[in-house]
């Protein structure tokens, strides 16, 4: 039996495959219960630099498997998916100070679309869309989506497309600001691989404290965050990826990060 998430490490990438293609990568308890435990082994690995999560087959995440809460003895209850799933999930994706590329493969939808919006950089495949699928149901959005979506395409486009459930394209989503990029289907796993092969290859120590800074951006005034920069720019100084990158510099070299 296959597994629901799959894991290849090469080049300092961890590639994450939410592999459940014929439920289009819907979660489900045991899913999203190793999609965590491989978040914690990709965190506490120091070969992994840079994680990628993509999808198998023709979708990135269809969101939550609605078989699994329709079905009472598999039903695990909202309060249990969201505080034993998904919001673990969205937390360790921002807490882990490491890159996190989202390759999004095709349908995003639902949690599924939101723990793309997560991840610090997102490139879609052509064929790739995304849509906030929960008022088609009589949900609310979850997974982190009211806080993301907003600030990534502004207040009022993000209310739309929560209330009314548009599916957005690969090529809308670029233009709105939601992805990095869109690249063509027979190039996506080659961009998606090179992107994060360069980001292994960086002083990923100052990359993970980017990330938190990021993070305080997002409820920060000015001078607190003008304080954490200081704070940060400090410690990363320090860094031997620091003393790395001015050597490199002067002896004009490529530099060896280490991510030290």
């Amino acid at each position: 039996m296959s597994q629901p998430i799959t894991k290849i490490i090469t080049n300092g990438v961890a590639t994450l495959t939410l592999n459940r293609p014929e439920v289009f990568n819907s979660f489900n308890r045991e899913m999203a219960l190793q999609f965590q435990d491989h978040l914690d082994a990709c965190e506490e690995d120091d070969d992994v630099r840079a994680i990628v999560i993509t999808g198998a087959g023709k979708a990135f995440c269809a969101g939550q498997d609605l078989k699994e809460v329709t079905t009472p003895e598999l039903n695990p209850g909202f309060k249990k998916i969201l505080e034993e799933h998904y919001n673990p999930i969205i937390s360790k994706i921002r807490t882990i100070e490491k890159p996190i590329v989202a390759g999004v493969n095709g349908v995003a939808a639902g949690a599924g679309a939101n723990i793309a919006l997560a991840c610090d950089i997102v490139i879609a495949s052509e064929h790739a869309s995304f849509i906030q699928a929960f008022s088609k149901i009589g949900l609310v959005p979850d997974s982190g989506g009211t806080y993301f979506l907003p600030r990534l395409i502004g207040f009022q486009k993000a209310s739309a497309l929560m209330m009314l459930g548009d599916k957005v394209s690969a090529q809308e989503a670029e233009r709105l600001g939601m992805v990095y990029k869109v690249v063509l289907a027979e190039e996506f796993e080659e961009t998606i691989q090179n992107t994060a092969i360069t980001l292994a290859k960086m002083p990923t120590k100052a990359l993970g404290m980017t990330k938190r800074l990021l993070n305080y951006a997002m409820t920060n005034d000015l001078d607190e965050q003008l304080y954490n920069e200081g704070k940060l720019q400090i410690e990363a100084a320090e860094s031997e990826d620091y003393r790395e990158g001015v050597a490199a510099f002067v002896e004009k070299r490529k530099p060896n990060f280490k991510g030290k």
